[in-house]
C-alpha cells in the first residue's frame, strides 16, 4: 500500500491522494491573472492601432507596397480614383490603409468622430471626385485634416481615396450629422478595353 498522504475527501469510498500542483505552476497562474488586465487595457482599450487586427492591417498595407510594381506610380486625379473604385481587390488595400490611419478621426466605418462622416452625401472640402485625393494628400481645414503626402505612398493615397469614395451613401447608423453641402454623384469609371486577340498575336 502506498504511504502517500491523502486528502480528507472521500466519495463512495474512493479516496484522493494529496498531490498539490507545483509551486511554479500556481505562481504562473497567478501571474497570468495579474497580467491580464494590463494586456486588455493595452491591446483592447488603448490607442488605435494596438489590436492584433489593426497590426495586421498595418502589415498588410506594408506588404502592398511590394505589389505596387504591378501598377506603377498612379496619378492622383478623379479618373484614376474612379478606375480603382471598381477594382475590389485594390479597394480592399485602400480599406486597410484607412483602418490603419484614419479610424481615430473618421471612425472604423467612416461614420465620423472628430472628423466628418464619410458615409453621407454632404462634403465640406470636396466638390468633385479628385478632391478626395487632394484633401488626403494636402490636408484641409488649417491642419484639422493633416496632409498624408509625407506618410503614405502616392498609390496608397489613390487607393484609400477610392475606398472613401465608395463609402458615400452608406449612411452608417449612429454617424456624425452631415456637414457641408451635397454634391453631384461620382462619375462612372472608364472601363478599360482588353486588347483583341489578333492584336496580341501581332505584337
Amino acid at each position: 500500500m502506498s504511504e502517500a498522504p491523502k486528502t480528507d475527501h472521500a466519495y463512495d469510498g474512493i479516496e484522493e491522494y494529496d498531490n498539490p500542483l507545483p509551486g511554479w505552476w500556481k505562481w504562473l497562474f497567478i501571474a497570468s491573472i495579474v497580467f491580464s488586465p494590463f494586456y486588455w487595457v493595452y491591446y483592447h482599450n488603448g490607442a488605435k492601432g494596438r489590436s492584433v487586427e489593426d497590426q495586421y492591417g498595418v502589415a498588410l498595407a506594408e506588404n502592398t507596397r511590394l505589389q505596387f510594381a504591378e501598377i506603377g506610380d498612379l496619378k492622383l486625379d478623379g479618373p484614376t480614383i474612379a478606375k480603382f473604385m471598381a477594382k475590389e481587390s485594390w479597394v480592399k488595400v485602400g480599406e486597410s490603409v484607412f483602418r490603419a490611419n484614419c479610424v481615430s478621426c473618421h471612425g472604423r466605418e467612416g461614420e465620423g468622430k472628430v472628423g466628418p462622416n464619410l458615409t453621407d452625401e454632404a462634403y465640406k472640402n470636396v466638390a468633385v471626385l479628385g478632391d478626395i485625393g487632394k484633401v488626403i494628400n494636402n490636408g484641409a481645414g488649417n491642419g484639422a485634416m493633416p496632409k498624408w503626402s509625407n506618410r503614405l505612398h502616392i498609390n496608397e493615397i489613390v487607393l484609400v481615396s477610392a475606398y472613401v469614395a465608395n463609402l458615400r451613401g452608406q449612411n452608417v447608423e449612429g454617424g456624425r450629422p452631415a456637414e457641408g453641402r451635397e454634391i453631384p454623384p461620382w462619375p462612372e469609371p472608364v472601363v478599360e478595353e482588353e486588347p483583341a486577340a489578333d492584336e496580341e498575336a501581332k505584337s
